[in-house]
């Protein structure tokens, strides 16, 4: 990916390897301002993609892996829980934070 300016095969050829080794955003990093262009007012492009995607698609199908969110769902809900929790404690005493904060006053219309 290190040449520039490619022409539109080349552009092909280099997203179809990035999305098979998973490496997309490093592809569209490589772009030039005018690769950009020309990858966005391709629809010979866009369409060659759509092709390279089902392909992918179907060729890794029997590899593919859903992820088990139990655990990150068992984690959110004990988040949610343990603010709840917070939320009912009873907050310390304000006359405390509001002594310190007037003597600080104080202090500092002392040495002015």
């Amino acid at each position: 990916m290190a040449d520039m300016n490619r022409k539109i095969q080349e552009l092909f050829s280099d997203y179809a390897g990035a999305l098979r080794d998973g490496c997309v955003p490093v592809f569209l990093k490589s772009l030039t301002r005018q690769e950009g262009k020309l990858v966005a007012c391709s629809d010979e492009f866009w369409d060659a993609t759509e092709v390279v995607r089902i392909l992918n698609d179907v060729g890794f199908a029997d590899k593919a892996v859903t992820a088990d969110v139990g655990l990150f769902i068992s984690r959110v809900d004990a988040n949610i829980v343990s603010r709840s929790k917070k939320a009912k404690t009873p907050s310390r005493g304000k006359r405390a934070n509001g002594a310190r904060s007037a003597t600080k006053t104080r202090r500092a219309e002392k040495t002015i």
